[in-house]
């Protein structure tokens, strides 16, 4: 991109970002019992993230403020197929285990967790909440998303053997590995993680459960936006598993809300559009029981 000139864009968009915002919003559409628990800035974002997500019917009553901090924000650039990401972390670094609520954690069935590399405040104490949420009977899942330093160390390794979910696409699935192929990366993975579904893309997805590896087709839209279809995957693939479906129907529930996601602009504004979540759902024979879109 040029220095020091005035580039124009065709369009602009402001819609609820954040991995995890976008997974808690989408699944609380789709009817799951979704805690939320976050830190914002005093600030017009953090206002704006925060009245999108209670209108999905996510519960926020455990959020966190910081007066002196921005709400992080990212900008996406679309370049035909491509995309430049520029995120501000903002309060999303600086959550940290002592804003968390444990007893109201603990009284969940499942935690979920996105964007390791971005939870920067969390890091170090990250293993013993997963010991103690486990010790409690807890489920957990996990999308690292993309690391930023490229280097996906840290406290990964050790929190992978304390993970029921993992739900990378390919490119993190094969770096979270350290292997150059999934097939290499899966063969390493699954002795350490009960199941781990992979997001292909176009492709569909792909399950390992044990021995057992499955492939889901996709479901064929015409996208409008593909951002945030990861997301919206991980919550049609919660929202099934949570309900005791079977590894490649919650994989095709991922699959269906992945592909509902790109209708719209964003990864949530979809799912804010009743009839078309209804249609949608009812159409490709959504596998599990959603309740009506509340968004």
């Amino acid at each position: 991109m040029a220095m020091e000139r005035e580039l124009l864009a065709s369009d602009f968009k402001m819609t609820l970002g954040s991995s995890s915002a976008i997974l808690a919003h989408n699944l609380a559409v789709l009817g799951g019992r979704v805690g939320f628990m976050t830190k914002a800035g005093e600030d017009d974002f953090g206002r704006v993230a925060l009245r999108r997500l209670r209108e999905s019917g996510a519960d926020l009553s455990r959020t966190a403020y910081d007066p002196m901090l921005p709400t992080g924000v990212t900008v996406l650039l679309h370049h035909g197929l491509e995309r430049h990401i520029l995120t501000y972390p903002g309060t999303i670094s600086q959550l940290k285990v002592s804003d968390l609520d444990l007893n109201y954690l603990k009284s969940s069935r499942h935690f979920h967790l996105s964007s390791l590399f971005l939870q920067q405040g969390l890091a170090a104490d990250l293993p013993d909440l997963f010991r103690e949420l486990k010790t409690a009977g807890m489920t957990i899942s996990l999308d690292t998303n993309d690391d930023p330093t490229d280097e996906w160390g840290g406290v990964l390794e050790e929190l992978l053997d304390l993970v029921d979910i993992l739900l990378p696409n390919e490119a993190e699935l094969c770096r979270i590995a350290h292997r150059n192929t999934v097939n290499e990366a899966l063969a390493t993975l699954s002795p350490r993680v009960r199941c781990i579904a992979v997001k292909c893309g176009p492709r569909g997805s792909r399950v390992r459960v044990g021995d057992k590896d499955i492939f889901v087709p996709p479901v064929s839209v015409v996208p409008v936006d593909t951002i945030g279809a990861g997301d919206s995957f991980n919550a049609g693939f919660l929202f099934a598993w949570l309900q005791g479906l079977a590894p490649e129907d919650c994989a095709r529930a991922g699959n269906i809300a992945g592909a509902l996601s790109t209708q719209r602009a964003g990864g949530t504004e979809a799912f804010r559009d009743k009839e078309l979540v209804r249609g949608f759902l009812s159409a490709h024979q959504f596998p599990a029981p959603a309740a009506e879109a509340r968004a």
